[in-house]
């Protein structure tokens, strides 16, 4: 493990704004211009065939606001990695992973939807989990807890008994 982690090092440093061992995976951190360049290092070089997350972090208080966060394993090495940018609220905006891995669809989907972290390149970035319509993003802190979402009408024909609609 910390032979493909000191390969990983050396092949991303001039990628990289900072890396380290946390968890006891391997944490690469960097700018969001080279997450493409990064992402196909990782997959091709070092044979992270595994795309197993994709996710946020808010910090209010901070400047940039977001952490957009992606977990990636090698079934050949059997080990993970963490790779990290910084977004800003004002625009949220990262490459997606879509033509690396098709899996990164769903998962940015609900990115987008749970932070407002938007995927360029994901064509479909559609609501997943909450309804169309639904206003702001929940998990971001600042999202009002005891606000309310505007009334959904049930769509014409549905029968709550059999639950198929028409």
């Amino acid at each position: 493990m910390a032979a493909v982690f000191e390969s990983v090092q050396s092949r991303l440093e001039r990628l990289a704004t900072a890396t380290s061992i946390s968890h006891g995976l391997l944490v690469v951190e960097i700018p969001a211009a080279a997450l493409a360049e990064t992402v196909q290092a990782l997959k091709v070089d070092f044979q992270f065939d595994m795309l197993l997350d994709v996710t946020a972090i808010d910090w209010p208080n901070r400047e940039p606001r977001f952490d957009v966060v992606w977990h990636f394993y090698s079934t050949q090495q059997r080990v993970r990695v963490r790779v990290k940018t910084r977004v800003p609220e004002g625009a949220p905006v990262v490459d997606s992973l879509v033509r690396l891995y098709g899996s990164a669809s769903f998962m940015e989907r609900e990115c987008h939807e749970m932070y407002g972290i938007r995927f360029d390149g994901n064509a479909d970035l559609r609501p997943i989990l909450l309804y169309e319509g639904f206003v702001g993003h929940p998990l971001r802190k600042d999202y009002p807890k005891l606000g309310e979402q505007p009334l959904v009408k049930y769509r014409e024909g549905f029968d709550i008994a059999d639950r198929t609609g028409s």
